[in-house]
């Protein structure tokens, strides 16, 4: 076999194809395939989000087969996941899990329930000259619950913050297995919010982007988060170089007026760098994390926001995201320090993981952040508790309605009379039935999920109090045992 690669580059992007939904997605998406097939600078590994129907996918597969052999088209709930994984290497395996906490299906004009959103994984073999210690990339590709309110005044910031602690605890067990860990996607998420830090501390991971240019932007200029850093209002070419803007920024035509969209079939009309950018924020990411057991690891090169330009007939944007591309380097070592392969690397190092394996090495957030995320599900919980009642309610007064309807059509004068109540009976009954069963169901379910959730944060905050200064494994433990946590509903 080959040596394995000192040099490894990764794309994310959300394609946008929704079917039905997003405007010329066939088209777009098979231009998509085209820049990556034709990219000077080609990636190994693709991550590509809302590829949400099967012809799109092998169109993209079919244009990138020479430089990506490999590829998996992931299968999640009633539509899809719309999550794709591309390889130049050998996928060894790979599984869809999809996130306890998903959405609501009364919510069917969003439709994060009815796609199962999840996880797609896929544990890649790396090619190494001795077959018999084998290296792999564990890659995992996502789109968390989309925000529809701003944080945190989200009312599916509770999802969404689940989701993350979801992926993070898959990360760290790819972690500990000793695999390269790539997770990338729309993570719906801003930089520095509680699904982030999750991520990060929990998933052993680091935001590359947040590693490159730590004083980027925690949020588009018009939120309160980004405006309490005191920043002048950024221009769409510093939002895309130093921000990582990749969405809602003033170059991509989907957040033009539909006016100006209809001119760009027939004119091209440039977008202007240098305008003010309020509204752009960075959603998309890529983490990474390695174990460093002093043989060498993984340090990141330099990353870029992608997929600026426009489709050559159509002159509209690619999607109405940006991807994001970002080179990794092998380092090795010498002297007992890591040496970067390629000199770039070596004016932006990233620090090195410590073990977590060792208990000394644990790493956890700071206390009054479990407390607020404890506080968020029992908010949360009190809700759907609300909820749940409200359904079954519904469920019960419309059986009441149903059985006055068909005993008023004993003495009912006319046959029009009749026709109505029974009318009334049938659809008021079904609608009763249909809210009982969400409410009974789903709901149900939903509180179990909950429950888990709100477990294993009380669990890790125990862990940070009781390691926070001794790191004393069975300390922990007993703090963990006698933990009391947030009641349902309080």
């Amino acid at each position: 076999m080959a040596d394995s690669p000192d040099r490894l580059r990764v794309l994310t992007l959300n394609c946008w194809g929704l079917k039905f939904l997003s405007d010329d997605h066939g088209p777009r998406l098979t231009h998509i395939g085209s820049l990556i097939a034709n990219s000077p600078d080609p990636p190994q590994i693709v991550c590509l989000q809302e590829c949400w129907t099967a012809a799109d996918y092998d169109s993209i597969r079919t244009q990138t087969l020479s430089i990506l052999p490999h590829g998996k088209f992931y299968h999640s709930g009633i539509f899809g996941g719309g999550l794709a994984i591309l390889s130049k290497w050998p996928i060894e395996e790979s599984s869809m899990v999809r996130y306890p906490l998903n959405g609501r299906p009364t919510a069917f004009f969003r439709g994060d329930w009815f796609v199962g959103k999840g996880v797609a994984h896929a544990r890649i073999l790396l090619p190494k000259g001795d077959t018999m210690d084998r290296e792999f990339i564990e890659v995992f590709c996502t789109h968390l619950h989309a925000p529809y309110e701003k944080e945190p005044h989200d009312s599916y910031i509770c999802h969404r913050t689940a989701q993350a602690w979801e992926i993070a605890k898959l990360m760290k067990g790819a972690l500990l297995r000793g695999s390269l860990v790539v997770a990338a996607g729309d993570f719906n998420m801003l930089p520095d919010s509680l699904a982030h830090k999750l991520i990060s501390t929990h998933g052993h991971a680091q935001d590359v982007w947040k590693v490159l240019h730590p004083d980027s932007s925690v949020g588009a200029w018009e939120d309160e988060v980004e405006r309490r850093r005191g920043k002048p209002c950024p221009t769409a070419e510093y939002n895309i170089k130093h921000n990582g803007i990749t969405c809602d920024s003033v170059l991509n035509t989907w957040r033009w007026g539909k006016q100006v969209r209809k001119r760009l079939r027939k004119e091209d009309i440039k977008g202007d760098m240098h305008a003010e950018d309020p509204r752009g924020k960075r959603l998309d990411y890529i983490f990474y994390s390695h174990m460093d057991r002093g043989e060498g690891s993984w340090a990141v090169e330099d990353a870029e926001v992608g997929m600026l330009g426009r489709h050559p007939e159509l002159r509209c944007s690619l999607s109405d995201h940006f991807s994001v591309e970002a080179t990794f380097t092998r380092t090795t070592a010498q002297n007992g320090q890591a040496q970067p392969h390629t000199p770039n690397s070596a004016s932006n190092p990233v620090p090195r993981l410590p073990d977590p394996t060792h208990s000394s090495h644990l790493t956890f957030l700071p206390l009054t952040t479990y407390t607020e995320i404890l506080h968020m599900i029992s908010l949360y919980t009190a809700r759907e508790h609300s909820q749940r009642r409200l359904r079954l309610s519904h469920l019960c007064l419309q059986l009441c309605i149903s059985i006055g309807c068909l005993i008023a059509i004993w003495w009912s004068p006319h046959a029009y009379v009749s026709f109505i109540l029974m009318l009334v009976s049938t659809f008021g009954l079904a609608a009763g039935v249909v809210d009982g069963l969400i409410g009974g169901l789903f709901v149900g379910s939903e509180e179990r999920a909950l429950r888990e959730f709100e477990w294993e944060i009380g669990n890790a905050r125990a862990w940070a109090g009781a390691c926070g200064g001794e790191r004393g494994g069975e300390r922990g433990r007993r703090v963990v045992d006698d933990e009391v946590h947030v009641r349902h509903g309080a």
